[in-house]
């Protein structure tokens, strides 16, 4: 009629979990971390480094007295 339903095995269960899910979180965060050095990090260093290859700091002031440094004049 009635049966006895055994006790579920708790004695080191948060410790199991923890390790298992420690493990989960560092391997997640590494994927995180290397997907934003590649997808993000990297291609924004390569753009400023395009930039500033052939930038002319003195062609673009005086572009830029006609608008903004008219008293520059």
């Amino acid at each position: 009629m009635y049966s006895v339903l055994t006790k579920p095995p708790m004695q080191g269960f948060l410790a199991k979990r923890l390790r298992f899910h420690f493990v989960g979180a560092f391997a997640v965060s590494l994927g995180v971390a290397a997907f934003y050095k590649f997808a993000v990090a990297e291609p924004r260093k390569k753009a400023y480094a395009d930039f500033y290859r052939n930038y002319d700091s003195m062609k673009d002031f005086e572009e830029m007295k006609v608008g903004i440094f008219q008293s520059t004049k």
